[in-house]
């Protein structure tokens, strides 16, 4: 039996649609866009590097919206600092970015110390009912509300103080002409201090002569 056999050549294959496909099966998944929206808008705490969506998710949500859901957060948080946080760079200190101050409360890391307990004085003091004079009134300690801070009424760094240490001085007419030939009105407070305490002194001195005086007549 007589065969026929097609010496005719093989079809040429179409090389540039197999490079097209090998590409495609090669080629690295498309990059997730970094321009995020939502419905509803992302709130920020740059602070403390907190960016929160409020946006609802389904009962159940599959892993994949949960990581993308993740994803699509952490580039708007990116987004965020690199819009609107300053950026400086030295070579002592490298890139640095300045963060805002932090607006969400955090909790404590660890509880609050435990109640210290009471010295023998302060349990006596509790008993007689003796109050502490430290600060307040009639303490050596008085509230500044410019400091926002408890200051010695005297002393160093004392509340008779006060204004000393300014470079500019208001300056009253009257008790500038006052003032002797030579003299300033900013050292018109640290006089009169040093006067006060000079007639105390004499004072002092003068009660010490009066009862002198008085044990004299009494033992003559």
């Amino acid at each position: 039996m007589d065969m026929e056999i097609d010496e005719s050549p093989a079809p040429k294959a179409n090389l540039p649609a197999a490079i097209t496909a090998l590409e495609s099966a090669t080629s690295k998944p498309e990059r997730p866009s970094i321009e995020i929206s939502k419905p509803i808008p992302y709130t920020f705490d740059l602070g403390n590097l907190l960016c929160s969506d409020n946006n609802p998710l389904p009962p159940s949500p599959p892993e994949s919206l949960i990581a993308s859901t993740a994803r699509d957060t952490a580039q708007a948080l990116i987004n965020q600092l690199l819009t609107t946080c300053p950026i400086t760079s030295s070579p002592s200190t490298g890139v640095l970015m300045k963060l805002p101050p932090c607006t969400t409360s955090l909790p404590r890391e660890k509880p609050l110390p435990a109640p210290k307990a009471e010295t023998t004085w302060e349990k006596f003091a509790k008993k007689k009912g003796i109050k502490d004079k430290g600060k307040g009134e009639g303490g050596k300690m008085v509230y500044d509300e410019a400091k926002g801070d408890w200051v010695p009424k005297w002393g160093y760094k004392g509340r008779n103080k006060e204004g000393e240490g300014e470079w500019i001085v208001e300056v009253d007419e009257k008790a500038e002409k006052g003032l002797e030939n030579g003299k300033e009105i900013r050292g018109e407070g640290r006089r009169a201090r040093v006067e006060k305490v000079r007639r105390n002194e004499r004072k002092q001195r003068a009660n010490e002569r009066r009862g002198r005086k008085g044990e004299g007549a009494v033992g003559g």
